[in-house]
């Protein structure tokens, strides 16, 4: 029967599964392609936006747009054109629903699987209705497909996934690790919120301290560094604070280090109550960065 079988939403540059049908097919091919779906998701961010990849009786499709990637998995006879029409719907059914932000910030498989029922209801659409009954535009992803057409991939292809052998898409080779980090605590927040205030009151000061520098006052050319330099280290304690990166303990510290000289530079202008406020902030900053676990966890796309 030439229908649509599955379909799910991923986060593109680590292949977490965001949202997906909840539909139970027990043949043996469908499972199969679930397996090389799975595998095909952690390296979306080596194809272009939209690629097919075909196997005897079943194709998985998929179509990227920023940091999402529709995908499905339907039988060959159905119309490719249908296929993409049917993932740009879900796409933008899903983004409408959700921000970038809540979606870089999910920490685990299916943080959105109430959208089941979106995917569910669309499926259902393009699955039971003529073309012709359809309120889309197939013109415009026709164009867009003649301009652009999807990549082809083949499911039997033995380049195509590391650890695909023969048809199977079992990955044998060790995983790259996904690092993310534990949830956002209340003292975290308010670090983010006390870091920021911090980060303006220096970017306000320097800027005054440049005008006047420039213009008259060559020499405080320093003191407009060193209130520059905290606001930059402000920023990026609260991206440390936020997102994973190497060598972490050390940037903390560096960062740290950084904002004490300055706010002891800044000694005359500013009173020793304000210096150690925003000491106090900085070493409250590190200690939250520091003290936020990581986790590794592997990507889990079964639902």
């Amino acid at each position: 029967m030439s229908m649509i079988l599955f379909a799910c939403v991923v986060r593109v540059r680590d292949g977490l599964p965001l949202s997906a049908s909840t539909d139970f097919h027990l043949n043996q091919n469908f499972l199969e392609c679930r397996k090389r779906l799975k595998a095909l998701s952690l390296l979306l961010t080596r194809y272009p936006d939209r690629g097919t990849a075909r196997g005897r009786d079943l194709s998985i499709h998929f179509h990227s747009s920023g940091d999402i990637a529709c995908m499905g998995i339907c039988s060959n006879s159905y119309p490719t054109i249908m296929v993409f029409c049917f993932l740009e719907k879900i796409q933008w059914e899903f983004a409408a629903s959700y921000s970038p932000t809540s979606v870089g910030l999910a920490s685990r498989p299916y943080a959105f699987i109430e959208f089941d029922n979106v995917i569910q209801k669309v499926k259902c659409h393009f699955n039971y209705n003529n073309c012709s009954q359809m309120k889309i535009n197939l013109e415009k992803i026709q164009e867009e497909l003649k301009c652009q057409p999807p990549v082809l991939l083949q499911l039997e292809d033995t380049e195509l996934i590391n650890g695909m052998i023969n048809g199977h898409a079992e990955l044998h080779v060790g995983y790259t690790p996904t690092y993310r980090m534990q949830r956002v605590t209340a003292l975290g927040i308010l670090s983010l919120v006390l870091n920021i205030m911090c980060g303006a009151l220096n970017l306000i000061r320097g800027v005054h301290l440049a005008e006047y520098s420039f213009q008259e006052d060559h020499e405080g050319i320093g003191n407009l560094f060193a209130f520059l330099l905290p606001f930059v280290a402000c920023i990026f304690q609260c991206y440390l604070y936020l997102f994973y990166t190497s060598a972490r303990k050390g940037k903390a510290f560096l960062l740290l280090i950084a904002i004490c000289l300055c706010n002891i530079y800044l000694y005359g202008l500013r009173n020793l109550w304000q210096i150690l406020f925003h000491i106090g902030v900085a070493s409250f900053s590190s200690y939250q960065i520091l003290t936020r676990q990581l986790m590794e966890k592997p990507p889990d796309c079964g639902v």
